[in-house]
């Protein structure tokens, strides 16, 4: 007796798969079997999870995955003919199989896919070792054949699949969920077993864990293919017996089949691959003539110290050789010189390169190596801290480059170790608590009204699950015990949440490989990026070498403004600037910010004013302070450091670690010191404590603080009281220390981009010029950014002067005049177009007019749209001509010179092969008309059509006093408030705003009334207006594209969207002069009614749709005011509170109609 599952989907057959891991092994547990397979459909995501789980319950897994063979070849992707693949489950026998394995999988991503994964059978033959086949659901080969009425077919199939398996390898599945096909197939089968003597198992194919999850999975099925439980075309199951049955429960099915049950249990005694983690599988670095790992890295060091160190005191060496020790004992000689070369690499070609970045910076070994360019001595920072010589694990060196640049030296990588040896890493977007809901809401056809108000009464805080929210929040605690639908929503919900929903790729991370990349794990593709399918963390639990080569947009404004700089300073240098300036510290206590790397929110422009830093130590305490948790510690550390008298200290021996934090802990680093120091810690012991305090170990944490205060001999640790501090101080120490050390930041990282602020501060101060040019060509893309970056030149009084075809290049020049748009903003303007502009200027001088322009620039890429573009933004305005005038010539202007070309061509031979003297006739003039310019506002219309930019003002300049008397709020103080902690706008609260209506998108709801979502843009940011069908027909007139308006509202927060404002009225900007308070008007403010007031809805019944979306829109709008519900059929009534709005009526007006909206 016995049966094991070898067809089993988890969540990572992607919303698909309902079989959870962490629930898969107990239920297998629970059921009474010893193993259990994972066959996830075309991919091996799942697999170490699913590993790891099993061996820690004590349950055998069996590695596997049901891969997708092509009906021809992988290469083969004609629609007709190979849009459809089938099914077959391969099983690891040993670790030959998984390598197998692992290589066909990724091969079907990387050269199958079409539609899905897919093998072939070519990829079957030569990679067959090791793997034992299962024939697979009603989706495989053979049981399409039968379904055909091809028993033929399915029986060549058989031999074809246990031909290229070999004998005992391929087996023929028996299924039964109680479908129809099956019914078919069956039977076959067995003819198929007795026919050829090929061995049967029965399996199920299971999809979720239990009978009643089938809904479940149900609704995953509808969230992947986006229809709803309803939608009669969609696919479905057919049953609700794919779930992981018992033993017994599937001899019921197949009560004569004993040798199929038996063969599960003897495939699962077959497959038997282990993993091993914690063994690194690092690449080989090609070492000079002559030399081994360790000697090439001590003579690199040597040269980095001489140059780094030139008066080097004792203990700087003597701690370069333990680092170098202590690298070579740990086998990580060559981790440390591949990062040295492809940062020698990044550096030798030009390429911005970071300071460092993370606790690296704790390292001399680095910092000689050139691969850091902070000095760990200067700034207190420890290489244990980077590498615990008592916690031995992967050094994880990430590294920052300039964002336009980092993909050399990924190519680079490529290069030297193989294309093959080099992926990216997989990412994974789950379900989160909020996701989940929306997307359930939709599969069961949940209102996007009556979704959203349950989706928000879910805290917005980073990681809560439903089952925390509803301990919360009240009010979702009462909504989920008294509404069915709405109990049902979030039940389905909770059983979906942290599910993965999809595939990205990881920004940053690359693993680097000895063998090929697919013979340790396997691959797949995202968006033709070819990346492993196991995450960064699992790929560091295997051994393999993971880095980060993050892409920095900073280290490129700073070097493309050093570029500029250099054009009047040639010898400048980022190297020799001073690290002391006073005037870039007093403009950064002046909160002038704006620009400068990691300090311009609004939130940390104040802690810079009240804090007034005067060093780069300040700045490396605000940036690890302003952060949830410590960001709490701020007031008591600025008042430390204004006042030096109130600092006070435990104990004496606190002094001179605390002192450059003015007696508060900020950093880890001070917290490892505190028990080395007080304590008679190691280094790498006071980091193991510092880790066990941060994770809230709190058995650790009891124990070491007896070791902290009284000492532990067997650990070599004296404790505080044999250093001279009282047991009472040092309890309190130890306290406090537990209080901070959670929120403790690494120092390391945080002086690491401190001086990445501080360089950008230094440059916006000094070279405002040339920074903020190469600022704004960094966010060329965000027409928002570049608006904020424009105010703040004008607050340094640099003018930004529109594109000129006579002074700008492609991106944002510096002028004498100022800084100089440049034309890549402009929209259809090629790059390559304008290379070939600033190369025939460099050339031949600046274009004298129009005419001239077009004939020197005929035959490359301007043409018609290009040179309107080129008017409209202003870029042609040095020609001296209003763009009204050259609006109305230029297409006769390049009519002309087109004409006069061709005809120049056409005329160069004549009949008998002699040359034709070419035409010296002039161009005819172009009439040049007596226009006046066109007005301001339509100047600016046509820039902003153009660049996206309001160029030569803002249309809301006029309007600046009658703002100020609305009370209107800037757009991207709202948007702002939403990215940071602590910001001034809420959700749901009232606001006023005003702006330009830059587009409307009409829509049609599901009550089949119209809606509008209108984008609204001030000088400060833009934010989507949603505009429902009432306030569309009070306000439509008002919200066309360019038009002045001021707005009223509630801000509406969704967590997958920015902020967005339900329109409750609007104005015209110009009425506001004229009447700017008005009466009784449709455009005041939505206000809240008296409490006093009830208000009576009449409803056809309980049931009705009117009734559900009535209380949806009852729930949008909480507050005190009775509500009574009146439903007509039982003539009953339900009674509640609202807070009823004008906007609010409206829609009820429009759902129920006028008669049955009484409030009195």
């Amino acid at each position: 007796m016995g049966f094991v599952h070898l067809h089993v989907h988890t969540e990572f057959s992607l919303l698909d798969g309902a079989c959870r891991i962490r629930d898969l092994i107990p239920r297998v547990q629970e059921l009474g079997q010893s193993a259990v397979a994972i066959t996830d459909h075309g991919n091996m995501y799942g697999v170490i999870d699913f590993y790891k789980a099993a061996k820690a319950a004590g349950i055998k897994p069996i590695i596997g995955c049901e891969v997708y063979v092509a009906p021809r070849t992988r290469f083969d992707k004609v629609h007709s003919l190979d849009r459809e693949s089938y099914h077959l489950v391969l099983l690891c026998e040993n670790e030959t199989g998984y390598h197998n394995l692992c290589y066909m999988v990724s091969q079907a991503y990387v050269e199958g896919f079409y539609n899905r994964p897919r093998v072939d059978l070519d990829l079957l033959r030569s990679h067959h070792e090791g793997l034992i086949a299962l024939s697979a659901c009603l989706a495989g080969r053979i049981p399409q054949c039968i379904l055909h009425d091809d028993y033929e077919a399915a029986k060549a199939s058989a031999l074809e699949y246990a031909e290229i398996f070999g004998e005992g390898n391929f087996f023929l599945e028996l299924q039964d969920h109680g479908l129809a096909e099956q019914r078919a197939v069956n039977p076959q089968i067995l003819r198929l077993a007795r026919e050829t003597g090929l061995p049967l198992v029965v399996t199920n194919d299971a999809h979720y864990l239990k009978k009643e999850d089938s809904r479940t999975q149900d609704v995953l099925m509808c969230i992947q293919m986006g229809k709803t439980v309803e939608d009669p075309d969609r696919m479905r199951f057919g049953s609700e017996e794919f779930y992981l049955k018992s033993e017994d429960e599937m001899r019921s099915l197949f009560p004569n089949e004993d040798e199929a049950f038996e063969n599960t249990v003897r495939i699962a005694e077959r497959c038997n691959v282990e993993f091993t983690f914690g063994k690194y599988h690092l690449p080989e670095f090609k070492l000079p003539a002559g030399y081994d790992s360790l000697t090439y890295l001590r003579e690199l060091c040597a040269k980095g110290f001489a140059a780094r160190y030139p008066d080097a005191q004792a203990e700087y060496k003597k701690q370069l050789e333990y680092e170098i020790d202590m690298i070579e004992k740990m086998g990580f000689t060559d981790y440390f010189l591949i990062v040295s070369d492809f940062v020698r690499f990044a550096k030798d070609a030009g390429i911005p390169v970071g300071p460092g970045r993370g606790s690296a910076a704790g390292s001399m070994v680095a910092y000689t190596l050139y691969i850091t360019d902070i000095d760990p001595m200067q700034y207190s920072l420890y290489f244990e801290r980077f590498l615990n010589p008592e916690r031995i694990s992967m050094p994880d060196i990430d590294m920052d480059f300039g964002d336009t640049r980092r993909g050399e030296v990924v190519d680079y990588v490529r290069r030297k170790y193989g294309e093959d040896h080099v992926a990216q890493i997989v990412t994974f977007g789950t379900m989160a608590a909020r996701g989940a809901i929306r997307d359930v809401g939709r599969a069961l056809d949940f209102s996007y009204a009556e979704t959203d108000v349950v989706a928000k009464l879910v805290p917005n805080t980073l990681h809560i699950t439903l089952n925390e929210a509803l301990k919360v929040s009240p009010q979702l605690k009462e909504m989920y015990d008294g509404d069915e639908r709405v109990k049902t929503l979030i039940d389905t919900a909770r059983a979906l949440e942290g599910m993965p929903r999809n595939t990205s790729t990881h920004a940053a991370g690359v693993v680097i490989t000895r063998e090929p990349v697919y013979h340790y794990v396997p691959l797949s593709t995202n968006d033709d990026t070819i990346v492993t399918q196991y995450t960064m963390t699992t790929l560091e639990e295997l051994g393999l070498l993971k880095m980060d080569f993050l892409g920095l947009r900073n280290l490129t404004v700073i070097e493309n403004a050093v570029q500029d700089i250099r054009k009047r300073e040639p010898d400048f240098d980022m190297r020799t600037i001073p690290n002391d300036d006073a005037a870039t510290f007093a403009m950064l206590s002046e909160g002038r910010t704006s620009g400068v790397f990691q300090l311009e929110s609004s939130g940390i422009t104040g802690v810079c004013v009240s804090m007034k830093p005067q060093s780069i130590e300040d700045v490396t305490a605000i940036v690890a302070l302003y952060r949830p948790g410590p960001m709490d510690s701020i007031p008591r550390f600025i008042k430390n450091k204004l006042n030096p008298q109130t600092i006070r200290y435990k104990h004496p021996l606190l002094q001179p670690i605390l002192a450059v934090t003015y007696g508060c802990i900020v950093y880890q680093e001070q917290v490892i010191e505190i028990f080395r120091k007080l304590g008679g810690f190691s280094l790498g012991q006071s980091d193991n404590v510092r880790r066990a305090i941060s994770k809230k170990k709190q058995a650790v944490i009891m124990a070491e603080r007896k070791a902290f205060v009284y000492g532990d001999p067997s650990r070599n640790i004296c404790g505080a009281i044999a250093n001279g501090v009282p047991e009472q101080t040092a309890n309190d120490i130890y306290d406090e220390i537990i209080d901070f050390a959670n929120y403790a930041f690494n120092k390391a990282h945080a002086v690491c981009y401190a001086k990445v602020s501080y360089d950008t501060a230094y440059l916006k101060c000094h070279y405002p010029k040339e920074y903020l040019a190469a600022l704004m060509t960094s966010v060329l893309d965000s027409s928002v950014k570049i608006s904020e970056y424009i105010v703040e030149c004008k607050a340094c009084d640099i003018p930004v002067l529109p594109p000129d075809l006579n002074e700008s290049n492609d991106y944002f020049t510096v002028t004498p005049g100022g800084i100089r748009f440049g034309l890549a903003a402009i929209k259809n303007i090629g790059r390559g177009f304008i290379q070939k502009v600033m190369a025939e200027r460099a050339e031949n001088g600046a274009f004298r007019d129009l005419e001239d322009f077009c004939r020197r620039m005929c035959g490359t890429d301007l043409n018609k749209r290009a040179l309107e573009n080129l008017i409209k933004s202003g870029a042609c305005d040095c020609f001296g001509l209003h763009r009204s005038q050259m609006l109305q010539i230029y297409e006769t202007v390049l009519d002309s010179v087109t004409a006069s070309r061709r005809k120049n061509v056409e005329g160069q031979l004549d009949l008998f092969g002699g040359f034709l003297e070419e035409s010296s006739d002039p161009l005819p003039a172009v009439h040049i008309p007596n226009l006046p310019e066109l007005p301001r506002q339509e100047l600016m219309a046509l820039e902003k059509e153009t660049t996206g930019l309001y160029l030569s003002g803002h249309p809301m300049d006029e309007y600046r006093p009658l703002l100020a008397a609305v009370h209107a709020a800037p757009i991207g103080q709202i948007m702002e408030s939403f990215t940071e902690e602590g910001g001034s706008f809420r959700d749901e609260q009232s606001v006023t705003v005003a702006g330009i209506v830059q587009t409307v998108k009409m829509k049609t709801t599901k009550n089949h009334s119209m809606m509008a979502y209108v984008r609204l843009e001030d000088d400060t940011g833009a934010i989507e207006l949603l505009v429902f069908s009432n306030a569309l027909g009070q306000f439509g007139s008002y919200l066309h594209e360019n038009a002045a308006v001021v707005v009223q509202g509630r801000i509406s927060v969704r967590d997958d969207k920015d902020p967005q404002i339900v329109l409750n009225a609007a104005r015209q900007l110009a009425e506001l002069e004229a009447d700017p308070l008005p009466a009784q008007r449709p455009a005041q403010p939505a206000r809240p009614l008296p409490d006093f007031r009830t208000l009576y809805l009449r409803v056809p019944s309980q049931s009705a749709p009117e009734a559900r979306k009535t209380l949806a829109i009852l729930k949008m709008f909480p507050g005190k005011s009775r509500t009574v519900l009146f439903y007509a059929d039982t003539r009953t009534q339900m009674g509640g509170t609202c807070r009823p709005e004008d906007v609010m009526l409206d829609e009820l007006r429009s759902l129920l109609g006028a008669d049955s909206v009484v409030l009195k």
